[in-house]
């Protein structure tokens, strides 16, 4: 299962905090013509480097069927940032 939404949620260093909901699926759809263009890419980037292309499509395919769940945490000094995918 793709990810749905993924929600950050970040705390400036003056103190207040922020949260943005990113839904997958529409980001997915303004950004696919990108996304084709790094699919070819690593597609080549196979050939080149000589890697399984079924290896290399079934390790992504299950890098983001992991990906739900996920939760980055990152703070320096009185900055804070969450990325969750849900």
């Amino acid at each position: 299962m793709i990810p749905q939404l993924v929600t950050v949620r970040y705390r400036r260093p003056d103190g207040r905090r922020r949260r943005l909901y990113v839904p997958v699926l529409p980001v997915l759809v303004v950004l696919s013509p990108l996304l084709l263009l790094a699919v070819l890419g690593g597609l080549v980037a196979c050939l080149v480097f000589r890697v399984s292309l079924v290896g290399a499509l079934r390790g992504t395919g299950r890098l983001l069927w992991a990906l739900p769940g996920t939760r980055f945490e990152i703070a320096q000094g009185r900055t804070a940032v969450l990325v969750r995918v849900r």
